[in-house]
């Protein structure tokens, strides 16, 4: 998931968005409340930016990766 702010090994409660349970689908948000591990930080692929425009010599190149935290899921409770 996206980067989140916290230590390796603390708690940290998460938003529902979705919810399926043998088929019944709930996307009431309030009802449920989502508690995950955190732990560790990675970064996804490489991704390289080039932008070019023809006969103006113009060209510009950059990169991007994007940083991601890995959690576990602990529990999903019903409120």
């Amino acid at each position: 998931m996206d980067k989140v702010a916290g230590e390796v090994g603390s708690s940290v409660s998460l938003p529902t968005v979705l919810v399926v349970n043998d088929g019944d689908v709930t996307t009431e948000a309030g009802k449920f409340t989502v508690s995950a591990e955190i732990l560790g930080e990675t970064k996804g692929p490489k991704i390289r930016i080039l932008k070019y425009k023809n006969k103006t010599g113009y060209k510009k190149r950059q990169g991007h990766r994007q940083r991601y935290t890995q959690v576990k899921i602990t529990g999903i409770e019903q409120a």
